[in-house]
C-alpha cells in the first residue's frame, strides 16, 4: 500500500507514458495485466523516495572504513540513539547505503503549518531541512521555536506569504520554526538559512549537508554504478561531455587515483564554477572544466599550440560519459510533474547531436558511455537502436556491474541487446517502507538487493568504438 497518491503527470504526458509501457512488444512478453501492474507500480514509486541514501566516499582522501565509522557516529548522533546500519555495497566498494525509515504514519500533526514548494518538499523527504527560500506560506501566529507541520505544495497553486492554504497539500513531516512568519516574510534581504529544523520527518534520512563534506559525496545510487561501467584507468584522458555539478566528473577522477586527465564540460557557467568548487573540495587535481555548448566540442581546424580547452581534436579521448540532459521522469521523490508533453519529448534531437560529437571526439578503441535519469524508450533504448543503425563503427558492450535490470522492450532491440544494457526501474520493488523492527530483523544481502531495486529510474548503455568510419 502506497504512502502517497501516485505522480500527478499532466493529461497528455500520462497518456504518453502509458503508451510507452503498454507497447506492443511489452504487452506480447508480459501480458496485458503484468504490464498494467508495473506501469501503476512505477507511477507510485515514483512519488516516494528511494529506500536508501547513498553516499559516495572520497577515496582519494580516505579510506571506506574510516568513513563508515565516523558516518555511523553522526548518523547515531542526529537520531537521538537509534541504531541505524551504514552498509558497505559489495559490487560498489566506495559507495556506502544508509536505510530510509519510514513512512512514519503516527506522527502527530500540529496546528501550526509551514507550505513549502514541490521541489523543497522533495529535499525534505530526502533528509533535508528547510530552507528559508522553499517556504511559500505559514501560519498567521507563527513564532520561532514553534513545533509545525510541513506540507508540500504539489501542484504550485499556494500564494507566496499567505496565512491559510486550503488547497492540495501533503504532509511531510514536523520541526523546529527558527524564524516567524514576519521575520521570513517582513524581511527586506534575501534570507538563506534554515527555516525549519525537521526533527520528525515522514522519512527519516541523516541530513549530510556541510557532513564530511570532502569525504562524502551524495549521489544516486545508479549515478555511481555509471562511473564504475566507464572504468576509466590512471594516465587516460577522458571527456564527461555533461558535467554539471561534477558528482560523475569526481567520481572519474577518483577512480583514477587523480592521474590523467578529465575534461569536463558544461554550457552554463554557473554550472562549470561548481565543477571547480567540487573539484576543489574533494583535493582532485587532474579535473580541468570549461563552459562549452557539448555540440560545438569538435574542432574543425588546427588548435593552437597548448590550447586545453575546446573544441578538441577528433578521437582525441580515450572514454566518453554522455550523461545527457533528459526529461528527469526517473528522479524520486516526485509527486507532481509539471512539464507538458512538449517539453518532455523534446530531448531526443539533443541528446542525438550530442551522440553525434561523442562519436567523434572518441579514439578507435575507446569507450562511451550514454546515460539518462528517465523512464521514456524515446531517451533510452530507441537512442540505443538509433546509435547502432547510425554509427556503424558503434557495438554494444557488456556493462560491469550489472546491478539494475535489463533494457525495456518496445524498441525493437533483440533479446541479447537488451541483456548488454542496464535499466533501473522502480517498479519491480515490492517492499512499501522500512521501520527500524524490520530492519534489525533484515539480512545485509537482503538489504543489498533492495538498495539496488529501490532507487531512481536511470539507464546506461556501453559502447565501444571499433574504428573511425
Amino acid at each position: 500500500m502506497s504512502f502517497f497518491s501516485k505522480i500527478l503527470l499532466q493529461p497528455d504526458v500520462e497518456e504518453y507514458l502509458g503508451n510507452v509501457f503498454r507497447n506492443k512488444e511489452l504487452i506480447s512478453a508480459l501480458g496485458t495485466l503484468e504490464a498494467e501492474r508495473k506501469y501503476e507500480s512505477l507511477l507510485n514509486c515514483l512519488s516516494h523516495p528511494p529506500a536508501f541514501t547513498t553516499v559516495r566516499v572520497n577515496t582519494h582522501l580516505a579510506s571506506v572504513k574510516q568513513v563508515k565509522i565516523l558516518l555511523f557516529e553522526e548518523i547515531h548522533k542526529q537520531f537521538k540513539g537509534l541504531s541505524v546500519p551504514v552498509l558497505q555495497h559489495p559490487e560498489l566498494q566506495d559507495i556506502l547505503l544508509i536505510p530510509v525509515i519510514g513512512p512514519r504514519k503516527d506522527l502527530q500533526k500540529q496546528s501550526s503549518e509551514v507550505i513549502v514548494g514541490a521541489q523543497c518538499g522533495n529535499s525534505v523527504l530526502r533528509g533535508a531541512h528547510v530552507f528559508v527560500p522553499g517556504i511559500i506560506s505559514a501560519s498567521k501566529f507563527m513564532k520561532a521555536g514553534d513545533v509545525v507541520s510541513v506540507y508540500s505544495d504539489i501542484e504550485g497553486k499556494c500564494k507566496r506569504g499567505a496565512k491559510e492554504f486550503l488547497g492540495t497539500k501533503v504532509f511531510i513531516g514536523n520541526g523546529i520554526s527558527e524564524l516567524s512568519r514576519s521575520e521570513i516574510f517582513s524581511s527586506t534581504d534575501s534570507l538563506k538559512g534554515i527555516g525549519v529544523r525537521m526533527t520528525d520527518p515522514v522519512y527519516l534520512s541523516p541530513s549530510l549537508d556541510n557532513v564530511l563534506s570532502s569525504y562524502l559525496f551524495l549521489q544516486n545510487l545508479p549515478s555511481a554504478v555509471v562511473s564504475h561501467v566507464l572504468n576509466p584507468q590512471p594516465g587516460e584522458r577522458i571527456l564527461d561531455m555533461c558535467a554539471a555539478p561534477g558528482g560523475k566528473t569526481t567520481h572519474l577522477a577518483t577512480l583514477m587515483h587523480d592521474q590523467g586527465e578529465v575534461i569536463a564540460m558544461d554550457k552554463i557557467a554557473n554550472k562549470v564554477k561548481k565543477i571547480k568548487q567540487n573539484a576543489s573540495l574533494l583535493q582532485l587535481n587532474c579535473i580541468k572544466a570549461f563552459c562549452c555548448d557539448g555540440t560545438k566540442a569538435l574542432a574543425t581546424g588546427k588548435r593552437e599550440d597548448g590550447q586545453e580547452g575546446p573544441p578538441f581534436s577528433a578521437e582525441s579521448f580515450d572514454r566518453i560519459l554522455l550523461d545527457v540532459p533528459c526529461s528527469g521522469m526517473g528522479q524520486r521523490p516526485n509527486m507532481a510533474y509539471s512539464w507538458t508533453l512538449k517539453e518532455v519529448t523534446s530531448y531526443q534531437p539533443l541528446q542525438r547531436k550530442l551522440f553525434s560529437m561523442a562519436v567523434k571526439l572518441l579514439k578507435p578503441g575507446g569507450i562511451l558511455v550514454y546515460s539518462t535519469c528517465t523512464i521514456t524508450l524515446s531517451e533510452n533504448e530507441e537512442q540505443v537502436a538509433w546509435a547502432l543503425e547510425t554509427f556503424p563503427c558503434l557495438q554494444l558492450q557488456s556493462q560491469e556491474p550489472h546491478i539494475g535490470g535489463e533494457g525495456m522492450m518496445g524498441a525493437g532491440l533483440s533479446l541479447d541487446q537488451l541483456k548488454l544494457l542496464q535499466r533501473f526501474d522502480p517498479s519491480s520493488v515490492t517492499s512499501r517502507g522500512m521501520d527500524i523492527n524490520s530492519l534489525q530483523d533484515s539480512r545485509e544481502e537482503d538489504l543489498i538487493l533492495l538498495a539496488n531495486k529501490d532507487c531512481i529510474g536511470f539507464f546506461i548503455a556501453k559502447f565501444i568504438k571499433l574504428n573511425s568510419k
